[in-house]
């Protein structure tokens, strides 16, 4: 560094560095913090310590993204709620991806005044993820909704949307992580702002919310975000295997391919959302609901139910049995998931998510995984009373026990490998009844 002594950027900086260490381990004040926000044009805002154990979970994330990080900065952005609730989904999705971005150049504007004060930040991002290195995988760094819930910004809905107290659930979340620490911490609100009307329940296309408060994230994943990442493959996959475009028009109809170029040229679209749109919870939003509930469903949740429209479900799913049933004038489509998991650990991660409880009706098996090979893993799989359960090692006796070379299983489970062939050749390995091992797929449908 000696050659570098006389270099004027150099010699400002030792000139500086003795009040900078001196002020570097100051807290923020949180009331000054806070206002910066809101100047910046926050809606809301809360701060939560790195450390804090509600979001133990995303700890290590957090500090692989971010290293210094002391504090996460949690804001939200109110949304227009009309063009949420309209059936014109071309104007929710023109919402959606406005105020997605102007979440991101209030974070931006909030980290370039604390970058001026000394204060490092780092910004993940409020709109779509973008480790797509990783997927299926986490391809998220922060987990907005439990960093949001944990400032105090609100409480998870039976929709699974955060419900912000006074904006209800038209919102979008935003984090920002800084390398200080602030003089005051906010926590959770101490109530629900979820009425549990079950309006989301009634306006859900596919059942993906069950009255009982359980969730079919397949099912929502399947069509909502059609038009992003495994539905995005699943179509390049079909142009791929189609001989012409006849064949392919035979598979994909003009208005489906002219949405899919829609996405790629002005962002992803959301083919639903319908629970965010009935949803009345919120002091801005409950009036109409309160006043009138009977309208307000008229005027909001019928036209989203009545629409007319192509749902995309799995083959085998509990949305594929629930779509004809409740909706019969909406058009049913049997789309691949486009979920391959790369590893192991994201084939039992994606388990419960994947999994199908009316699919699994009358089915009560213990299954144990032996994983060998590339991956070495042991894993119990409990499907009973329409539950899935997934514990590390093998716990109690099972009823069938599969022992996979992982690169043969993960084969497998991509339709790349046949399992009779893989069976014969000894990579895979079963001992209980087949039947077993076809019930157990059926409750994953793909």
């Amino acid at each position: 560094m000696a050659r570098f002594d006389n270099h004027p950027t150099v010699k400002w900086w030792r000139e500086q560095a003795t009040s900078n260490q001196q002020t570097s381990t100051i807290p923020l004040n949180s009331d000054a913090l806070r206002s910066l926000c809101l100047e910046a044009l926050a809606d809301d805002v809360g701060f939560v310590e790195v450390d804090r154990p509600a979001i133990a979970d995303q700890h290590s994330d957090i500090l692989r993204a971010f290293p210094p990080a002391k504090t996460l900065i949690s804001f939200v952005t109110r949304m227009n709620r009309e063009n949420i609730r309209t059936p014109v989904r071309s104007a929710a999705n023109l919402e959606f991806h406005a105020n997605y971005d102007h979440a991101n150049e209030v974070a931006r504007r909030i980290a370039k005044t604390l970058e001026q004060a000394g204060v490092r930040s780092m910004i993940p991002g409020a709109s779509f993820p973008m480790e797509m290195d990783q997927f299926p995988g986490k391809i998220w760094v922060i987990s907005h909704k439990p960093v949001a819930v944990a400032a105090g910004l609100g409480q998870m809905g039976i929709h699974r949307l955060v419900i912000h107290p006074k904006f209800g659930n038209f919102i979008a979340l935003g984090t920002i992580l800084i390398d200080a620490a602030v003089t005051e911490y906010t926590y959770p609100i101490d109530y629900n702002p979820c009425l549990e009307c079950k309006l989301c329940v009634a306006a859900c296309p596919v059942g993906a919310i069950g009255a009982d408060g359980h969730f079919n994230f397949s099912a929502c994943y399947t069509h909502n975000y059609r038009e992003f990442m495994s539905g995005f493959t699943d179509w390049a996959k079909t142009i791929a295997n189609s001989k012409s475009a006849h064949e392919y028009q035979q598979k994909v109809n003009d208005s489906e391919s002219a949405s899919m170029w829609q996405s790629l040229s002005f962002n992803a679209q959301y083919k639903a959302a319908y629970c965010m749109a009935a949803c009345p919870a919120g002091e801005d939003v409950i009036a109409p609901f309160l006043s009138d509930r009977k309208a307000f469903i008229q005027e909001v949740v019928k036209p989203l139910q009545d629409k007319v429209e192509t749902i995309y479900v799995i083959p085998g799913s509990d949305a594929e049995t629930y779509v004809p049933k409740r909706f019969p004038h909406k058009t049913v489509k049997q789309v691949s998931s486009g979920i391959r998991p790369k590893s192991i650990q994201g084939f039992l991660f994606g388990l419960p998510l994947l999994f199908q409880r009316n699919q699994s009706e009358g089915l009560n098996a213990v299954y144990h995984f032996t994983f060998t090979g590339s991956e070495s893993r042991k894993a119990t799989v409990t499907i009973q009373n329409k539950t899935v359960k997934i514990e590390e090692g093998h716990i109690g006796k099972a009823n069938l026990s599969v022992k996979a070379d992982s690169k043969t299983w993960l084969g497998f489970l991509g339709k790349e490998q046949n399992i009779v062939w893989a069976l014969v050749r000894r990579k895979i390995r079963i001992r209980g009844s087949l039947k077993l091992l076809q019930a157990f797929g059926q409750c994953f449908p793909s």
